[in-house]
């Protein structure tokens, strides 16, 4: 989870500093805040943690190709979040952002700790840009999701006129 470590820590650095109603400040309707985007990335985190434990009690063994997951940085290719991704509209504090993020966070990095990688590598669950993807793709891809959506939170840190 070297990747994970480092976007997370990157992550609490871009947003550390920000009150709450930084976070929740959006630039147009169209936009997601700081927030969403926090809610956005525990969301993911928590989901591909799930998958990966039903995959690992319920899906078939078989090996599936490496994917460049590390292409999940490159923004300029649009991916809409999957509905279960989406995040809401409801006013949120930092705390209360940070404790989501720990958990899931903690959630993924409990399971990297206690299954052996060959079961990660055995078995797999479509992403929706790459395909069928292995179970131990999915954890370092979370980190390159967030460092991809670090970007978004810095522009929208820019269309406030914050440089913290």
């Amino acid at each position: 989870m070297k990747v994970n470590e480092e976007a997370r820590t990157k992550l609490m650095d871009t947003v550390n500093g920000l009150s709450d109603e930084e976070l929740n400040w959006k630039a147009a309707e169209d936009k997601w805040s700081v927030r969403q985007v926090l809610e956005h990335l525990y969301l993911m985190e928590a989901s591909v943690a799930k998958a990966i434990q039903s995959q690992l009690t319920k899906g078939e063994t078989h090996e599936t190709a490496d994917k460049p997951i590390e292409r999940t940085v490159d923004r300029s290719t649009k991916v809409e979040a999957p509905d279960f991704a989406t995040p809401g509209e409801s006013f949120a504090t930092a705390a209360e952002l940070k404790d989501k993020l720990n958990a899931s966070h903690t959630l993924l990095q409990q399971l990297e700790d206690t299954v052996p990688i060959e079961q990660l590598k055995e078995r797999s669950y479509p992403h929706p840009v790459f395909g069928d993807m292995s179970l131990d793709q999915w954890i370092p891809f979370v980190g390159y999701h967030e460092l991809r959506h670090i970007e978004q939170i810095q522009e929208v840190k820019e269309s406030m006129n914050v440089t913290k």
